[in-house]
């Protein structure tokens, strides 16, 4: 650029767009700047956004630097970046430790088999479900994550009436959860990730106390399609220990339809003790991983064959009913195993 021109007038908007245009060039470099900001924030950490603010005593608190502690505290223990359906590694790390002492300490979780899960490529570990709350996939997770050479993280999938709660959902996505249909589930195996999922639904978590480990029916076989379609193995488990965490004694379907719930438990200590009613019972836990059922020998279009769907739906659920009345009569003791 000539001398010359470096001293003209910035030349004035000649019209209305050209005004917008040039309004519109200048949030974009504010929205930048606030978002360089954001990330040197979320870098230096919560101690230094705290130490910056108490440093300036109250004549420096505005909003912007309410705003800058406020990302801090957030980016502490959020990730920057999620994958699309939510899943937070670091939010994952940062709550591991709480699932890891219910796994250990609380219910003391033993489990066999995890050999049997694939060390990589897809793999759908096919469950019972046990407990009013959605503990028996944090377990499964936890067990593979720990208990597997291979550490591979179980990308569980979760019924609406988890999935869909505004207090639960945001939390069950960040740790990796992902709301139960066949899209998301064949996106997640076709990707090469491990997936869980309990096929008796509903069912499986209404059950009352007497009704504990009885297998409901395994819906209408849509998890042996997904494995059809993708050549996933599927890995029989059976988890023994949460159906007692929160006995059913009752329901009460009149109150959970309003919240958008297909029931409303009701057990010796909820709704009796209010938010202390929903601290699970310490019982002893097992957890048991059947052989994998190949299915890459069939190909995709099997999974139109109705029976054969059916046939290798009732031969997993077979399976799974077969450990956990095996783990059952072995068991001396809900509360040491």
């Amino acid at each position: 650029m000539s001398p010359v021109a470096k001293v003209l007038p910035m030349r004035r908007p000649t019209s209305e767009a050209d005004a917008l245009r040039d309004r519109v060039r200048a949030l974009e470099d504010a929205l930048r700047r606030a978002e360089a900001a954001g990330r040197e924030t979320a870098r230096e950490g919560l101690p230094v956004a705290v130490a910056r603010l108490l440093q300036e005593g109250l004549a420096g608190v505005r909003w912007d630097s309410l705003a800058r502690a406020l990302s801090a505290a957030y980016f502490s223990w959020h990730s920057e970046e999620v994958d699309e359906f939510g899943f937070d590694r670091k939010f994952t790390e940062t709550v591991r430790p709480f699932f890891e002492f219910l796994y250990t300490v609380w219910w003391r979780v033993e489990a066999t088999g995890v050999e049997n899960v694939p060390a990589t490529g897809a793999g759908l570990i096919v469950a019972n479900h046990s407990g009013v709350l959605p503990y028996d996939g944090l377990m499964i997770n936890v067990a593979v994550r720990h208990e597997h050479p291979a550490r591979r993280e179980c990308r569980m999938l979760a019924l609406d009436m988890f999935a869909l709660l505004p207090f639960l959902a945001p939390w069950l996505s960040k740790s990796g959860a992902v709301r139960a249909n066949p899209e998301n589930g064949e996106r997640l195996l076709r990707s090469g990730e491990l997936v869980g999922v309990f096929p008796e639904g509903v069912k499986g978590v209404g059950k009352r106390f007497k009704d504990r480990y009885r297998l409901a029916r395994f819906g209408r076989g849509g998890f042996v399609r997904l494995a059809l379609r993708t050549g996933a193995p599927i890995v029989p488990c059976a988890v023994v220990g949460g159906e007692e965490i929160h006995p059913v004694v009752a329901k009460a379907d009149w109150l959970g339809r309003p919240l958008g719930l297909p029931y409303f438990p009701i057990t010796p200590t909820f709704p009796l003790l209010g938010p202390l009613g929903l601290v699970p019972l310490p019982t002893k836990w097992s957890l048991d991983f059947a052989d994998p059922v190949a299915t890459d020998g069939y190909g995709a279009e099997a999974a139109e064959d109705p029976i054969l769907v059916n046939r290798l739906s009732e031969q997993v659920r077979a399976t799974v009913q077969r450990m956990i009345d095996g783990r059952l009569a072995r068991r001396r003791s809900i509360w040491f195993g």
